[in-house]
């Protein structure tokens, strides 16, 4: 399973946080926008229909009807001033309707297709507008005598603006009602619109433009901002036998991982000091006990030489002496391991001749399993730059599992190929199955010291769990390595990797 990460996580967080809040004040502003021209626009029909006052007619003079003079009306005049008041220019179309107090049309425009429909529209909004109230202290217009005395002081109803659609535009409305008559203004939306669309347009290109800052902007903060986790991480990779004297600077790194660092460094301290510690515990150990355990042999095998042959002290004596040779080989090891961790594993490096060496492993194997079917697959010739003696050990510690750990009247295959820089020996057996609950412990452990898998499969195995972990560290040491193949159930399978050169 992939992890998230969360360097990629802090820039989605960040560009979707920036996203919402680009959206939502773009919308904003383009409401804000568009509400600002409305009122705009409204201010200017409020404007103009109070302009319309000194048009109508006096009270107590019959309205003349459109059409009833040869010469244009006032209105007409009025309306061609609109385009000019309103500050567009001619293709914006403004539909003007005027109706006396009786509901008589005084004045409409006609002059464009969509006026009919619009003119339908000022109509309907004048109905829904209610009569002004007369002045006060006079009586209601049909209890007096217009034709008698100066017309009243004018108090219209507050016009009203409303937007109207049409099957093809949007109109703003304005209308009102004098006492002596109702006048409407439709201003066409389309010069609006087009403004708003390119508003929005640029709000198009822009956001996404700054979401793509702002991620980029993001991922390049974030990635700053874990720089120091980095450097941890890299740190850690490095905490090997020889990268435990790493530290990591604080000079630099931000305050927030001061002490994360500090935790660390003083972790590495305590580490590294454990591990020379006990490294060179196991190394005095080893060359310590190396002599004795020398000078034991030496004395069991000159004893052994003085005692009647076939007597029950010889068989004892033999005894001891394989155990202090197992004790001697356990020495070596423990020995060539310190020097691995600390470093100093030294190579004699020769021409080794590989082919040769598994021919002499193979001849081992027939005098020490000949109930075994060995199969091989390699050439001669197959040569490299080595130590020979750790080499042989480590071909032995194979063939010896090998032999171990087979089935009865098993088998053995042995395949070595070379490239132009690699050698590859593989090693595999018939072996019995690693339960599938322990096989992940198993796989990850068995290059462990000490460690011999389940007891119940080891337990009359000769060992103690070194050999591999040794012909691991011979391997790395050639700048190769030793790993554990993948292979079906019934079988184990080592590869030995070495560099040519």
């Amino acid at each position: 399973m992939k992890l998230p990460s969360f360097r990629l996580r802090i820039a989605l967080l960040s560009t979707a946080l920036a996203g919402t809040t680009l959206v939502g004040f773009g919308a904003v502003s383009w409401f804000q926008i568009y509400n600002a021209k409305i009122s705009r626009l409204d201010a200017e029909l409020l404007n103009h229909l109070m302009r319309a006052t000194p048009n109508l007619p006096p009270r107590g003079e019959p309205p003349k009807i459109q059409g009833q003079e040869n010469r244009p009306s006032r209105w007409q005049f009025y309306k061609d001033s609109l385009s000019d008041g309103f500050g567009t220019n001619t293709k914006t179309p403004i539909a003007l309707l005027v109706l006396d107090a009786n509901g008589n049309i005084l004045y409409e425009s006609n002059s464009l297709p969509a006026d009919v429909e619009v003119n339908h529209l000022l109509l309907k909004r004048l109905q829904l507008i209610p009569l002004p109230p007369p002045p006060q202290g006079e009586p209601p217009p049909s209890n007096r005598n217009l034709s008698v005395g100066p017309p009243p002081f004018l108090r219209p109803r507050p016009p009203q603006f409303v937007t109207e659609h049409t099957a093809k535009a949007a109109w703003r409305i304005g209308a009102t009602k004098f006492p002596n008559a109702q006048v409407a203004i439709a201003v066409n939306l389309e010069a609006i619109d087009r403004e708003m669309a390119i508003i929005r347009n640029i709000f198009l290109v822009s956001i996404p433009g700054s979401l793509l800052l702002v991620a980029v902007g993001a991922w390049l903060v974030s990635g700053g901002a874990l720089r120091p986790v980095h450097q941890l991480t890299g740190a850690i990779q490095q905490v090997t036998v020889k990268g435990l004297d790493q530290r990591i600077p604080i000079g630099t790194t931000d305050v927030e991982f001061v002490e994360l660092i500090q935790v660390f460094n003083l972790m590495l301290e305590r580490l590294e000091r454990s591990f020379t510690q006990a490294s060179r515990f196991s190394g005095d150990a080893a060359h310590e006990l190396k002599t004795p355990l020398t000078i034991l042999q030496g004395e069991l095998e000159r004893t052994l030489q003085q005692v009647d042959p076939g007597s029950e002290v010889q068989q004892r004596l033999s005894n001891l002496l394989d155990e202090v040779r197992r004790l001697s080989g356990i020495m070596r090891k423990l020995l060539l391991l310190s020097l691995a961790d600390a470093g100093k594993m030294s190579l004699y490096l020769v021409e080794v001749d590989m082919s040769e060496l598994l021919m002499e492993m193979l001849e081992d194997v027939e005098m020490l399993a000949p109930q075994l079917n060995v199969q091989t697959d390699f050439s001669d010739g197959l040569r490299l730059q080595g130590d020979r003696d750790l080499l042989i050990q480590v071909l032995q510690n194979l063939f010896s599992n090998a032999i171990k750990y087979n089935l009865a009247n098993g088998w053995i295959k042995i395949r070595a190929h070379q490239t132009q820089t690699t050698l590859h020996v593989t090693i595999a057996n018939a072996s019995k199955d690693i339960p599938v609950s322990d096989a992940y412990s198993a796989r990850d452990r068995i290059f462990e010291r000490f460690y011999r898998g389940d007891p119940a499969r080891t337990r009359k195995i000769e060992g103690i769990g070194l050999g591999l972990s040794l012909a691991r560290e011979i391997a790395r040491a050639h700048h190769g390595d030793l790993t554990l193949d993948s292979t079906a159930f019934g079988q184990t399978a080592f590869t030995l990797t070495l560099p040519m050169k």
